[in-house]
């Protein structure tokens, strides 16, 4: 339970990061990062189950984190 826990605030982290690369977004540090992992995480895995797609493994949850963090970031920009 408590890998389970730190695997998924690795992955948001990484996932995070990996966004604000994509999107060209300035780095606003290690806690920036982490919180738009999460959301992204959570997103992504919302949006990925919607559209019955699923993904195996660490790097499938890197993915799914990634794209959740990618689409946040350029929704949030949008407002």
């Amino acid at each position: 339970m408590l890998m389970d826990i730190v695997w998924f605030l690795v992955i948001g982290l990484v996932a995070g990061w990996l966004a604000s690369l994509i999107t060209k977004r300035e780095g606003k540090g290690i806690v920036s990062y982490l919180i738009i992992g999460v959301v992204g995480a959570l997103l992504g895995g919302c949006l990925f189950r919607l559209l019955h797609l699923v993904a195996y493994g660490l790097l499938g949850e890197l993915v799914i984190a990634t794209v959740g963090a990618v689409i946040l970031l350029f929704v949030l920009r949008k407002i």
